[in-house]
């Protein structure tokens, strides 16, 4: 009876968490750049529903899904979406961050930067941009590279992970960190900047809806299970006990 209470309050926390999950995904249904978070368990729940389901076969690993958002265009000269594999890297004091969110502005020292005055990087250091070039004037090419006034004054360094992508951890603002300071990112191929455009999340309502209606079956299901064991378990200790 003890193993079969572990159990079901094993996969009870494991719902527990998959919600919160799925809850904190649709609250950044609208935030640029985000990734949606999953467990490898949230993959074979649609496969399963609270009469087939076995709480012996949890598996909690988190993994960030990288997969593209939607191109959304704004018409703003410092929105920049990415399209394809890579990130943009914003340099800090404690180390580079990589984000999917291209939505920047520029500090009192006309350097391009996010929305929390962090440096965003270039290939050859800070993009600054000439005192007399409006952003207006600023074009960027698929490349990357930034022409104020017909000039080039830069290049976005963009960069890639290949298969260490999911060891990157969340830092807050659609950033990432490397925790690794052995993996090194490499300069991002086949990726496209598009200026004017913001990706969207990539967060599909619909989808997290689904997942968060089975993991509600699924809870309750379990919950009548352990009420279940807890009623069968006292009644044994009741008849035992005379």
């Amino acid at each position: 009876m003890s193993a079969i209470t572990d159990q079901v309050s094993t996969s009870i926390n494991a719902l527990t968490q998959e919600f919160d999950i799925i809850a904190h995904n649709l609250a950044n249904v609208s935030t640029v750049g985000f990734k949606r978070r999953c467990n490898a368990f949230s993959k074979s729940l649609e496969a399963q529903d609270a009469e087939t389901y076995s709480p012996g076969t949890i598996d909690l690993n988190s993994i960030f899904d990288f997969s593209q958002g939607s191109i959304v265009e704004t018409g703003r000269p410092l929105d920049f979406a990415l399209h394809g594999k890579g990130f943009f890297v914003i340099e800090t004091p404690e180390g580079p961050l990589y984000t999917r969110n291209g939505t920047f502005i520029t500090n009192q020292n006309s350097q391009m930067v996010d929305s929390q005055g962090r440096i965003v990087a270039g290939q050859a250091g800070p993009i600054t941009i000439p005192g007399n070039i409006g952003t207006s004037q600023l074009s960027v090419s698929s490349d990357g590279t930034i022409n104020a006034g017909g000039i080039a004054i830069g290049k976005f360094r963009l960069v890639d992970f290949n298969d260490n992508e999911n060891k990157l951890v969340p830092t807050g603002d659609s950033c990432y960190r490397m925790p690794d300071e052995n993996i090194q990112p490499i300069e991002a191929e086949h990726i496209v900047v598009k200026q004017g455009y913001q990706e969207a999340s990539n967060v599909q309502i619909i989808d997290e809806l689904v997942d968060m209606i089975l993991v509600s079956r699924l809870y309750e299901a379990n919950m009548k299970t352990l009420t279940a064991a807890k009623e069968t378990s006292s009644s044994l200790i009741s008849v035992a006990m005379g």
